[in-house]
């Protein structure tokens, strides 16, 4: 009887090391959750990059047409006229002529500005007396006319500021001359003041023409400067 109460209890130990064995083998094969991130070729494709399509033809026009603008392709003559004290217009005048073909014409006063009288810090020098007194800023000129004047269509004109607005000398052209149908382009030139009103004052004083509005360049200012604001204006 002991005999068999020893095997039985034998047999059960034999099961339960059995069960115990299988329990701990299923556990330790049960994945953990990943902690590690989701791999990028997992994610959604990058869309790949098509062709750009053909230009239309509508298309194709327009980028033929974006060339240099040449300002005396529009079919009329182009004149530059300027009046320059110390050389920096003149210098402006000379890159607008290189970008446009066109003519230049110097205002020149009948008596020349000297340095002194140039000297805006003397109260007594011509500039100063000129400012201070209008009637003196009548300013005769070498010539006010230009040989074949009609045959322009597009005039520029150029001078430095002085006191605000546009130096006197160049008033005298501006009175002497019919712009009908022509397009007028001021330009100026300064160390730090801007067009202002010049522009608008010798249109007013002109009359006539389709003036456009001008641009201020600082002394010294680049023909490449000069050249891109030319090219800009689309004329």
């Amino acid at each position: 009887m002991k005999k068999i109460t020893a095997f039985l209890m034998s047999l059960l130990l034999v099961f339960s090391f059995a069960a115990c064995g299988n329990n701990q083998q299923a556990k330790d094969t049960t994945p953990e959750p990943s902690s590690e991130p989701v791999s990028e070729t997992t994610s959604e494709p990058e869309k790949t990059e098509q062709p750009s399509e053909t230009p239309s033809a509508s298309q194709a026009e327009s980028e033929d047409n974006t060339g240099d603008t040449d300002v005396a392709s529009t079919g009329g003559k182009t004149l530059i006229v300027y009046y320059s004290a110390s050389g920096n217009t003149e210098e402006v005048a000379n890159y607008i002529a290189s970008a446009t073909g066109g003519d230049l014409f110097e205002i020149v006063p009948t008596e020349i500005y000297t340095n002194a009288d140039l000297d805006w810090t003397d109260d007594d020098s011509r500039v100063s007396r000129e400012h201070d007194n209008e009637d003196e800023r009548d300013v005769p000129l070498v010539s006010d006319t230009v040989d074949n004047w009609d045959e322009y269509d597009t005039v520029f004109i150029g001078y430095p500021i002085w006191w605000g607005i546009a130096a006197w000398p160049v008033d005298g052209f501006i009175k002497a001359n019919d712009f009908t149908g022509k397009t007028v382009i001021p330009f100026c030139t300064s160390s730090s003041s801007g067009l202002g009103e010049s522009g608008e004052l010798l249109e007013e004083m002109a009359g006539t023409g389709e003036w456009l509005e001008g641009e201020r360049f600082r002394s010294g200012a680049s023909e490449e400067t000069v050249r891109s604001w030319v090219e800009g204006l689309g004329l």
